[in-house]
């Protein structure tokens, strides 16, 4: 039986798979003159600089730098590394709609000018190539978060889909100006090339829009209502079977990260617990909440005083 891919290993294979995808478009776009192909190269350049970033990022989260230098940034990150996960995932989103933005003006401007000519057999190649690897990639990569489910790994399967999608948009556009040639439509050819830039471009600026509201969301720790919900239930089940009086709960987000704080209010001239039974309850309630305990950090304190918990 294979042996599934680790998210590491599935990121290092779409970043070198994107570079390639990256050098071979900007080279085809200016043999061709295509500037569609040329911002296709360059939309995967970016995408596959950041998707580098995402790795190192990986790597901290899940510990998988080496000892020493784990250690080194521990020491500086007590916190844990959770909070660089969504400011990547939205630095990549911005960044991406903002060359897709530059590429519109730049296709609108082109039309406005008369258009340019292009040599529709070599980006009918490169389109046709880009398409086979994309449409791979997606299915690979997605089969494989079947099981890591991992936030960056579904950002890269998106990023393929949409660059599947987007190429089969060239495709069509290039066989289209390829096929009129000679006819009565052949005046229209030198547009095909900003006209597709341009819708493609529309396409693609709102498709990060999403990940980058959710980024937004975690790194202002906006309290999710179903996490919230969902810690409230265990929260009064506890109260309630330990006499307390009341709790608060404060959660938050943070990439693959849960951020959970937990008092409860316990009635006065109560006798004192042995220090053990105490944890026997944190144990009960940090079993309750269940999840992936490595990408939790949760604190549970108990106090007669609801000061301390406001």
């Amino acid at each position: 039986m294979t042996r599934p891919m680790s998210e590491q290993a599935v990121l290092r294979l779409s970043i070198a798979m994107t570079f390639v995808v990256a050098a071979v478009g900007i080279g085809f776009g200016m043999a061709s003159g295509s500037a569609s192909i040329i911002f296709d190269g360059i939309y995967s350049l970016t995408d596959a600089v950041m998707t580098s970033v995402a790795l190192l990022v990986s790597s901290l989260i899940t510990q998988r730098l080496s000892e020493r230098r784990q250690a080194r940034l521990v020491q500086r990150f007590t916190m844990g590394f959770w909070h660089l996960e969504p400011m990547v995932l939205g630095l990549n989103g911005i960044l991406l709609s903002g060359a897709a933005v530059y590429a519109l003006v730049t296709a609108v401007g082109s039309l406005l000018t008369g258009g340019h000519p292009l040599q529709f057999g070599r980006a009918i190649l490169y389109a046709t190539v880009v398409l086979i690897v994309a449409i791979g990639m997606a299915i690979h990569n997605r089969h494989a978060n079947r099981s890591i489910r991992s936030n960056f790994v579904a950002l890269d399967v998106q990023g393929w889909t949409i660059s599947a999608a987007l190429t089969g948009a060239l495709l069509a556009a290039f066989v289209f100006g390829w096929a009129i040639q000679g006819t009565a439509l052949a005046p229209l050819s030198p547009y095909v090339d900003p006209a597709v830039l341009a819708l493609v471009c529309v396409i693609v600026i709102p498709l990060p829009v999403p990940t980058i509201r959710r980024a937004l969301a975690d790194i202002l720790l906006i309290t999710p209502s179903d996490m919230l919900a969902e810690i409230d239930a265990v929260a009064r089940d506890v109260v309630a079977r330990h006499g307390f009086l009341d709790h608060r709960a404060y959660v938050a987000r943070v990439g693959r990260g849960r951020q959970i704080e937990l008092y409860f209010i316990v009635p006065q001239g109560q006798p004192p617990r042995p220090l053990e039974e105490w944890d026997a309850i944190r144990d009960q309630i940090g079993e309750a909440i269940g999840g992936d305990i490595t990408n939790r950090w949760l604190t549970i304190a108990f106090t007669t005083d609801p000061e301390w918990a406001d």
